[in-house]
Order: C-alpha cells, then sequence, then structure tokens
C-alpha cells in the first residue's frame, strides 16, 4: 500500500480509502489507484483487514485429521457434510474456511478463532477428546460439533441419534432371521460407542444374547477390516449378520466376504451406516442407517448464529432412518458364517 500511495503521490491512508471504494477519494483518484494496484497485483489480505476492523465473515470448518485411521477428506460422508455445510453458509452471506487439526489436539481449534480468521467453528466430530472441547467451551470460543451428546458437555453438539440409528440396524438384522450379529466399529469414538449401545439395546429388546465375541473394535482402516473378517473365519466365529459403523466399512466387509466365497444376503446379511451416495449403486445395494445431511448443515450453522448472537443453544439430536436394500433383505435360512 505504502508503494502505491508513492506512485500516486497520496498518503497511505488516502490508498485505503480509495481501495475500500470510498467516495471521500474524488473518483479520477481512485480509478488511477486502482489501476496501479492491479498493475503490481496488489490485493487485500481479508483476515488482516477483518481483524483491524473488528469483524468476521468467516466460519472455520474443521476436519479433524487422525493419523492412525488416516481417513481424507474425500470420506464420502466427510464430503456429503461439507457440502452442506457449504451450501448453509453461502445462503447467509458467510464464507467457509476448510482446514485440519491433529486429532489428539482438537484444542488448537481455538487459534483460528483467537488470531481472527474465523468467528466461529464447526468441528466434526468429537473423536477421542470430549474434555479438549470442554476446556474450549470454558475459554468462550464460539464453536458446535458435529457429535454425540455425552455426559458433562459444555458445548453444543448437533447429531444424528446414533444410539436410535443402532437399534434401527440390529433390530432389522434380528427380524430377518440373524441370530449372531457382528459389530464392526471404534467404541471409543463417541458416535459409534452409542451405535453400540443401539446393537445392545435391539439383542435385549429381542431376546437374543449378544455374543462378545462378535462385538470387533476396529478402526476405520480398509486393512484392518479385511483383517478381521479372516481372523474370524480362521478361528470359527460364526456369524450370519454383519453391522457396520460406517458404510465405506461395510462395503470393505462385503468385499472381504466375497472374496472368501461367500454370497450376499444368502449367507450373511450386511447394514452399514450413513447412507452415502454410493451406498445406492453398491453391488449388492447396501442397506444403512440414514443419517440427515441434508438438514446437518442448516443445524450446524444456526446453532453456530446462535451462539454468536449471545443466545445460549442446546444441544440437536437429529431423526435417523433405516434404508433397507438387497444387502440385508431376508433370503433363505442358513447356517452361521464360519470357515
Amino acid at each position: 500500500m505504502a508503494d502505491i500511495a508513492r506512485l500516486a503521490g497520496v498518503s497511505v491512508s488516502t490508498v485505503s480509502r480509495a481501495l475500500a471504494g470510498s467516495t471521500l477519494v474524488n473518483a479520477e483518484t481512485r480509478e488511477r489507484i486502482a489501476e496501479l494496484a492491479r498493475s503490481l497485483k496488489y490485493s487485500i489480505n481479508v483476515g488482516a483487514q477483518n481483524l483491524r476492523l473488528g469483524h468476521n465473515n468467516t466460519v472455520a470448518v474443521i476436519v479433524p485429521y487422525d493419523p492412525q485411521t488416516r481417513q481424507h477428506l474425500s470420506d464420502p460422508f466427510f464430503l456429503s457434510l461439507i457440502g452442506s455445510l457449504a451450501d448453509a453458509l453461502t445462503e447467509r452471506g458467510h464464507d467457509m474456511l476448510l482446514t485440519r487439526v491433529d486429532a489428539d489436539r482438537l484444542d488448537q481449534a481455538a487459534g483460528l478463532y483467537h488470531t481472527g480468521r474465523a468467528m466461529g467453528i464447526v468441528l466434526v466430530g468429537q473423536w477421542h477428546h470430549h474434555d479438549q472441547l470442554n476446556a474450549m467451551a470454558v475459554q468462550g470460543v464460539p464453536f458446535v460439533v458435529w457429535g454425540a451428546q455425552l455426559p458433562q458437555q459444555l458445548y453444543a453438539t448437533v447429531g444424528g441419534d446414533n444410539r436410535a440409528g443402532g437399534r434401527l440396524a440390529t433390530a432389522h438384522l434380528l427380524a430377518s432371521g440373524a441370530r449372531r450379529v457382528l459389530f464392526m466399529g471404534d467404541p471409543e469414538l463417541p458416535e459409534i460407542g452409542l451405535r453400540l449401545q443401539g446393537y445392545a439395546d435391539a439383542h435385549a429388546q429381542a431376546g437374543v444374547p449378544a455374543d462378545a465375541q462378535l462385538v470387533r473394535p476396529v478402526p476405520f482402516v480398509t486393512e484392518a477390516i479385511q483383517q478381521e473378517v479372516r481372523s474370524l473365519r480362521e478361528r470359527h466365529i460364526g456369524f450370519d449378520a454383519v453391522f457396520a459403523a460406517s458404510d465405506l466399512m461395510a462395503m470393505t466387509v462385503i468385499s472381504a466376504l466375497r472374496q472368501a466365497g461367500l454370497h450376499l444376503p444368502e449367507d450373511v446379511r450386511v447394514v452399514g451406516y450413513d447412507d452415502i451416495a454410493l451406498a445406492a449403486h453398491f453391488h449388492p445395494s447396501l442397506s444403512t442407517v440414514r443419517q440427515p445431511i441434508d438438514t446437518a448443515g442448516q443445524a450446524l450453522v444456526r446453532s453456530l448464529l446462535s451462539q454468536l448472537a449471545g443466545e445460549r443453544v442446546q444441544s440437536i439430536l437429529l431423526d435417523t432412518e433405516l434404508v433397507v436394500r438387497d444387502s440385508s433383505r431376508a433370503a433363505a435360512a442358513s447356517a452361521p458364517c464360519a470357515a
């Protein structure tokens, strides 16, 4: 800006006003300054400007990065949720800053607010650090989390009813005739833990004992999922259905079962979770629990903007829905899958 002022023969403050479109600077001078700015490839640092002026219009959307699972932003569920958030923010005239933080240091997200880069934060998932999110809330950082409602929670969440979703998926498999339902997922993640509770609820309601050997704490890693299926078969642990904690996990399970020469749903029935777009086009088409992604972005943005307006916000639980497709439709009775 000082270079432009020197070349135009005006003060830096005049350049600042001209680039902001102020009518206090005559039209001829504004145009001359604009032309100089273009020739020097000058652009305004919006973040610095917002910090100086004390206002901001940017919401940071953070998808934590877990070096153990290495889930990428290309994960279909993440993409769907990010798209829903982008639409909701655009409709309200806000910009979106998409970034990542270490899943073990969720509290680093607060830096985006404290440095003025973002007016507020939407965090996708609690991961393993509910305590760090409570600490951010105590600091007064405006943020909302896509995740589960947990005890002693000091921050707002928006999320699907994971316990009900887990109950729907498992009850459907038991009602279809399955008696040994395998659960696959990492229950240390709050949302997955609630899905496991729903799995247990459905067994209790159906009067079917749940075999502890069939609860497999598997991370969202393709190789780990494939190895788990191989291990179960090698150890002759039989199962006639699978409830997987995500659609991608369910698809990996199906591929592993096929490689073992099994057929779906004749030998094993499978239900996933999320209802990503690919689920309907997979072969066989995947039964799943639908997350309310279409409304999720709107609910998250409303919650955050309400906080910024000084309102006390409550966590929101969105309904989940079972979508039955070919992977779990009732088939002729068969013996539990075993090696």
